[in-house]
């Protein structure tokens, strides 16, 4: 690695002084004595002093190094790193010089390497592809029936057999007159003699090439797959020009494993109403460099981060234009662009902020906005002095065991983040992984058992406030009681000054259930307009729970009890212990071996609307909320004779239809009596009966149409009599 660095720092160091441009030359002077170039220094490793890692899988980076005068630091990181590095860095030398190059070891894609052989072949081929590669070659072939072989490779061929009825499954289907179908392959080769053989392909048979440029094209081709494999880690060259010493920074971005969060509550032996909670952050190094002595912060945010492939060199099709012959291109001019320079933005102003000490307490300072810009691979926030240069890290890794002291883990809060920042540097060694304690703390915490209707058992569960100045991260919990492992959950983020329940197992001792349920309603407003009835009752329900508690200790069951949110209250002086946007938390001493009960009440407005139309017969609703609301009487009074009114004509339309119908069965009766006995004395009769048919049948024809039209005309009215009724009644105005 160091021959293969030391030769393109060679070649980076030849590309900068070709770059310089040449020194002014004199007419006629003698050429000046060559002048010793200073010569450059030794690569120099750039260590990581700073990682920001965030919760959305990416990490935030910072090597800083000095140098003096012209030298070159170099940077080791993973493939996988190399297009967030190129999406992302950030170079500053801080020392009046300048950075001339940043350079890496790049490869070219393996399908535009294998172009380069005349193969033919994907990086991933099958053994066909192989063969079909070879046609036309001289071969050997040896392992086969009659001795090697020589000659030309023709074709492989797949060709569909089957066994043998005696190599078949004979037991499982006893009428098969022939076995399974398999596939073989073929060979055909052209000897010297002009013969052709064709050979079966089996597992010892073997085919080499005779042409030793084709054999060395396929070593090629394996270097060229096993050297894709093996390349996994990338070299980082920069050029620091300069005088004097220096101090150099490179920050970016990289795609890192998510740190994730984990609890423990330890309970005293004897209850106080609190526990001590310990956190831990578990942190993964797979980058291409070690970790040692750095400031490690964890933010728990997701920052928008996506992934370019600036590290993979693009081929694209390039159009081919025909060489123009008649027309000419003509001299244009181009809009300058605007100059910005001299000019200073006049409200945008730095701002320099001394950092606060650590506020007294366990374990944790106080909250420190960020300002500034958030942006990956540059400034994270603001810069921060301190009256004095903090003094040198003597490292360390951090274990399980390793007591968190007052003042080693500071809270930022910017943005929509929050972000653990560890005052003590931190050593992880590349592929190497480790647990950072983010808190202790003692932090108030109750034993209560949880139920709610959604759960057939009720839980064993904490309630934990988090008095912390620090944000509890989303992460598994573990609860230790009496020196014993109690049992485990999961917690979402609890801010500072919030409380949570963490349930962690099912408490088998305590039954909850529901004994009664009631529910009353009283009409408290009516509202009649444009046809639509809107009646509004104020309902009063209540729930009786009850709980048993079999164990021999006392529990707090804490109850949950839905809540409805459109201008519901809790009726009487009951309060919940604890209210969410859905839910009613109720707290219920129950002592051992008893039983007790809570009765919720609730008060809330329901309303029921109907709009009344003349197409449904709505008199006994009416008439109902006539009793209801007797104010309503005198509005609802037209409609209602209206409604009756056409409630008649449907009568009478119905029996007018029925009438017309007999009447047409009797004609056509007649009609085929008098046909039947066409000619007869007795035909006279049957004369009379058609005649008064017809008749009669032609005066309900009339007067069905008649009633039709006056239903048309009462429906009509009843719209109209319904749209204009407008009325409105409180059960207050009444009493």
């Amino acid at each position: 690695m160091r021959r293969t660095l030391a030769v393109f720092s060679l070649f980076a160091f030849a590309f900068t002084l070709s770059a310089q441009p040449p020194a002014p030359s004199v007419a006629k002077a003698k050429p000046a004595a060559p002048q010793a170039q200073p010569a450059q220094q030794v690569v120099k490793d750039l260590p990581v002093r700073k990682v920001v890692l965030y919760k959305n899988g990416v990490g935030y980076f910072e090597h800083a190094g000095s140098v003096t005068g012209n030298q070159r630091v170099a940077i080791d990181f993973t493939s996988p790193q190399l297009n967030d590095v190129l999406q992302s860095l950030t170079v500053l030398d801080q020392g009046g010089g300048r950075i001339a190059a940043v350079n890496y070891n790049s490869t070219t894609p393996l399908a535009e390497q294998l172009k380069s052989l005349s193969l033919g072949m994907t990086d991933d081929p099958s053994s066909t592809e192989l063969f079909q590669a070879l046609r036309g070659q001289r071969v050997e072939v040896t392992g086969g029936p009659g001795g090697p072989i020589t000659g030309r490779l023709m074709s492989i061929e797949t060709r569909t057999q089957r066994l043998p009825v005696e190599n078949a499954d004979a037991d499982n289907n006893p009428g098969a007159t022939r076995g399974p179908a398999i596939e073989k392959f073929y060979l055909t080769l052209i000897a010297s003699s002009g013969a052709v053989r064709v050979i079966e392909l089996t597992p010892a048979l073997s085919v080499r090439p005779l042409d030793a440029n084709l054999q060395g094209q396929l070593d090629r081709y394996l270097e060229l797959l096993s050297t894709t494999h093996a390349n996994g880690l990338r070299h980082l060259t920069l050029d620091s020009l300069g005088q004097g010493q220096r101090e150099v920074r490179v920050s970016y971005i990289s795609e890192v494993p998510v740190w994730k969060s984990t609890y423990r509550l330890v309970f005293p032996r004897a209850a106080n109403g609190s526990a001590t909670v310990q956190g831990w952050a578990v942190v993964d190094n797979t980058v291409g460099a070690d970790w040692d002595n750095v400031q490690l912060s964890l933010v728990a945010g997701a920052p928008q981060s996506f992934i370019q492939p600036l590290s993979q060199p693009l081929y694209t099709r390039r159009p081919e234009i025909p060489i123009s012959t008649e027309a000419q291109t003509t001299p244009q001019t181009h809009e300058a662009a605007e100059s910005n320079s001299g000019l200073v933005p006049h409200d945008i102003k730095m701002v320099v902020t001394e950092e606060a000490p650590p506020a007294r307490g366990f374990g944790v300072a106080g909250m420190q906005g960020l300002g500034g810009s958030s942006s990956m691979g540059a400034v994270f926030a603001k810069p921060k002095m301190s009256a004095a240069p903090p003094p040198e890290p003597e490292g360390g890794v951090y274990r399980p065991s390793d007591a968190i002291q007052e003042g080693d883990v500071s809270t930022n809060a910017f943005d929509d983040f929050f972000e653990y920042a560890l005052t003590q540097p931190v050593t992880i060694h590349k592929n190497e992984s480790a647990m950072v304690p983010i808190l202790q703390q003692e932090l108030p915490a109750d034993h209560v058992t949880l139920w709610s209707e959604k759960e057939s058992t009720p839980l064993r569960a904490v309630w934990l406030e988090n008095k912390s100045k620090l944000t509890l991260d989303s992460g598994s919990f573990s609860i230790f009681e009496s020196g014993e492992f109690a049992g485990e959950g999961l917690l979402d983020p609890i801010h500072p000054g919030e409380k949570r329940l963490l349930s962690y197992a099912n408490d088998q001792a305590v039954r909850v259930k529901v004994t009664a349920r009631d529910n009353q309603r009283t009409l408290h407003h009516v509202q009649i307009q444009h046809g639509v009835v809107v009646e509004t009752y104020m309902n009063v329900a209540s729930v009786t729970y009850s709980a048993s508690n079999s164990a021999d200790l006392d529990r707090v069951v804490l109850l949950e009890h839905p809540r409805a949110n459109n201008g519901w209250t809790l009726d009487g002086d009951l309060k919940p212990a604890e209210t969410s946007p859905n839910l009613y938390r109720f707290r219920l001493p129950v002592a051992a071996h008893s039983t007790a009960t809570l009765e919720v009440r609730e008060r809330g407005p329901v309303s029921t609307t109907v709009r009344l139309n003349a197409d449904e017969n709505f008199s006994v609703y009416l008439l109902d909320l006539v009793k209801r609301a007797p104010d309503a009487l005198d509005k609802l009074k037209p409609v209602l004779d209206a409604q009756s009114a056409l409630a008649d004509l449907d009568r009478r339309i119905a029996e007018s239809r029925k009438t017309e119908q007999a009447a047409t069965t009797d004609e056509a009766r007649a009609r085929e009596n008098l046909t039947a006995l066409k000619g007869n004395d007795a035909a006279k009769r049957f004369v009379d009966e058609l005649n008064r048919a017809e008749d009669l049948l032609q005066s309900t024809r009339k007067q069905t149409v008649d009633l039709e039209q006056q239903k048309k005309a009462a429906v009509d009215k009843l719209n109209d009599l319904i749209s204009q009724v407008s009325f409105e009644w409180d059960v207050a105005k009444t009493k």
